[in-house]
């Protein structure tokens, strides 16, 4: 981490002692259950595309303004118990200047893939400074959220490291397993410097005023336990543990993660999300198997459920809240992101059922 990131003054937070979401963060049970939705922010909401047509998604990325309205959307609409920063998980790379480009329809797409020593050494460092007009942002949000917390993210070392080892997105991640174990040393070395990275990212949203932090590793699902403890939880814990000092509270999400939820609790989460594939109280049972204290959890309704009739989702969002139970602490949240056609209506919904809901 640079001294720059280390030594800038921290934005002095509003006071959020009533947030129901923060409470259940940091293992209370408040009055009513807080919610939340990954990907709230954007493709559902027909204010975002109005605000968004005919401006690239990395524009936007970078436009402090644009980063505000986008983020505040679904806060005015929903009444969600947090906002979740409009961002993407290759901001970092972008600004570090790494060329990555966004495709619609495909995603990230990497110019020049990483897959050797000399590609990781060429890697740019990310340098504070670079993030300002994102940050910007984040200050904006401060001034405007009023008692909602904000949310910041990044994208984990293992996620960020396979798309610029595959160029882009994958099903099967042949070439990032095949460094992984082919080149360990030049892998741990990918994916400290992606750590860094992150790190300085997750440090710049805290210190400009975010509330709380999430550490999306979206393609973890795909190692075996042992692979994510040998070559990915090292970098996981060691961007948790360098925000330990900023006292929010920190949140670790994967998809398909079933296998692997113990290990992903070891990188230093105080909460743990959990995808549509396992109950909430089978992934307590699984997190606390090894004698650990209950953990509080986040999920974990199936995003494509939202597309059933209300009696379907309002059975699974009242069975959902009833297995968090199980956990110290439960924040409703999907099992991943929200689809981009999903009704906004149904989200407003849910998020009043979840509120009569005791936390």
């Amino acid at each position: 981490m640079s001294t720059t990131a280390q030594s800038r003054p921290r934005t002095a937070h509003r006071d959020l002692a009533g947030s129901p979401l923060l409470a259940a963060a940091r293992g209370r049970r408040p009055a009513r259950l807080p919610v939340w939705f990954m990907r709230q922010a954007g493709r559902s909401l027909p204010e975002y595309r109005a605000l968004r047509e005919g401006v690239p998604m990395m524009k936007a990325c970078f436009d402090p303004e644009m980063i505000a309205e986008i983020t505040l959307q679904p806060v005015r609409r929903h009444g969600v118990d947090a906002a979740i920063f409009f961002s993407d998980i290759v901001v970092p790379l972008v600004a570090a200047g790494i060329d990555v480009d966004l495709v619609p329809g495909t995603g990230p797409v990497v110019t020049e893939p990483v897959r050797d020593a000399a590609a990781v050494r060429r890697l740019p460092v990310l340098e504070p400074e670079r993030l300002e007009p994102v940050l910007d942002g984040t200050r904006l949000l401060v001034e405007r959220l009023g008692e909602t917390p904000l949310i910041g993210f990044a994208g984990a070392p293992f996620t960020l490291a396979s798309y610029l080892i595959e160029g882009g997105p994958s099903r099967t991640w042949e070439r990032t397993k095949a460094l992984m174990h082919s080149e360990p040393a030049v892998w741990h070395d990918l994916a400290g410097r992606l750590a860094e990275m992150a790190v300085t990212f997750l440090r710049g949203q805290v210190e400009a005023g975010a509330d709380a932090v999430q550490l999306f590793d979206s393609w973890a699902g795909a190692l075996t336990l042992r692979e994510y403890r040998e070559f990915v939880l090292p970098h996981s814990a060691r961007v948790l543990g360098a925000i330990a000092d900023l006292d929010v509270p920190r949140i670790h999400f994967g998809v398909g993660t079933g296998e692997i939820l113990s290990a992903m609790r070891d990188a230093g989460a105080d909460v743990v999300g959990v995808d549509w594939r396992v109950p909430l109280d089978e992934a307590v049972r699984r997190l606390t198997a090894q004698g650990e204290p209950v953990p509080v959890v986040q999920g974990n309704l199936d995003p494509a459920l939202l597309h059933a009739s209300w009696p379907v989702i309002e059975a699974q969002v009242r069975r959902i809240a009833g297995e968090g139970r199980a956990a110290a602490a439960h924040i409703f949240n999907l099992g991943h992101g929200v689809m981009p056609n999903t009704d906004p209506d149904v989200l407003t919904r849910v998020v009043e059922l979840v509120h009569s809901l005791e936390g």
